[in-house]
């Protein structure tokens, strides 16, 4: 055991990309350069969200932004999660067990990406709710089923990976900048189909049929809408169409997120079954699809915050708190000290 780490470490790194390695490094810069810059951007873009969600009211109207901050946790946890292969790139990890480091990580970003996914399915059926069943929403929508729900996302995604450390196969990709997942590592193909069958297909399902009903019924409200017009003029016509459907926009944020993170995820999970059926295997195709997956921990906070006028308004107050603190000045009816920051968030 001694003697395969000795000859790790004097052997040079293993580089998905084939391309970028230096010898005065001894490290493969390109891979090191793209993973730190995502770690960064997910790091700080969710870090953005998450204090924006806790300074801005505005946000907590609605119930599904438990699960959008649920989210924005799970890519903080993921951007944070990525300083492991970079550290490893940059052999500041060389005495723990690769074996070991490789399965930890692979499986912490497996669940929490899993939380990310999951969380989307239950943003897509709790707007189905509440579009066709308003009257009732309120009481099916509870603070206290909403706290059961989210505790079951993560307990959920934490079992359905569990298997990874008893020998079931490889959950994904996300490790293979280590050595030993990417040579000694193997995806199978009834882990895979475990992970699709009680993962990725129900909540691709879930959302494909909750945001189709949702657009049918916006149409059929904006039909309606037309009609009255129609019938008894535009002055009714503008009232009704107010009433109707008034959670389209807010659906229409939420469904890019949802589109956005498939469209990202697509590849990886194309290349995942290929190589798990033993059709297709590429070191490159394996890194380019895993690290633009994670970008996706990224992408969500970006789309969130220029898709939603709520949150804008909340990062400009925020932003604006900042400037005035930087430049010595309290901001307007701000005290000084934890006090000032408290009631700057809640402007």
């Amino acid at each position: 055991m001694s003697n395969a780490s000795d000859m790790n470490q004097s052997s040079p790194p293993f580089c998905l990309l084939d391309v970028g390695y230096s010898q005065t490094l001894n490290t493969c810069v390109l891979e090191v350069a793209i993973i730190l810059f995502l770690t960064i951007l997910i790091i700080a873009g969710n870090l953005v969200v998450i204090f924006v969600f806790h300074c801005a009211p505005l946000l907590n109207h609605h119930t599904t932004s438990a699960f959008i901050q649920t989210m924005a946790y799970a890519d903080l946890l993921v951007g944070m999660s990525c300083l492991i292969p970079s550290l490893s790139l940059l052999h500041y990890l060389g005495s723990l067990d690769e074996e070991l480091t490789c399965k930890v990580f692979g499986y912490m970003v497996s669940v929490l990406k899993s939380v990310s996914m999951a969380s989307l399915a239950c943003v897509s059926v709790d707007r189905y709710v509440a579009i066709t069943r308003p009257l009732s929403y309120t009481t099916l929508v509870t603070a206290c089923r909403l706290r059961i729900c989210i505790a079951l996302i993560w307990a959920y995604s934490a079992l359905v990976f569990l298997p990874s450390f008893f020998g079931w196969g490889k959950p994904g990709y996300h490790g293979d900048i280590m050595r030993w997942c990417a040579a000694s590592w193997g995806t199978r193909a009834h882990f895979t189909t475990f992970i699709v069958a009680l993962l990725y297909a129900p909540a691709a399902l879930t959302v494909c049929f909750t945001y189709g009903n949702i657009f049918r019924i916006c149409q059929q409200h904006t039909r309606e809408i037309t009609e009255r017009r129609a019938r008894f003029g535009p002055q009714d016509g503008e009232q009704g169409e107010s009433a109707a459907c008034p959670d389209k926009r807010y659906a229409m944020v939420l469904f890019r997120i949802t589109s956005v993170f498939y469209i990202l995820w697509l590849p990886y999970i194309l290349y995942f079954l290929l190589e798990s059926a033993g059709i297709y295997r590429h070191p490159t195709a394996s890194f380019l699809t895993t690290w633009l997956a994670i970008s996706n921990s990224f992408c969500n906070c970006l789309i969130y915050s220029l898709s939603n006028s709520a949150f804008r308004r909340g990062l400009k107050r925020l932003c604006s708190f900042c400037v005035r603190r930087v430049d010595g000045k309290k901001p307007v009816g701000v005290g000084g000290g934890a006090g000032g920051a408290r009631s700057a968030c809640h402007v």
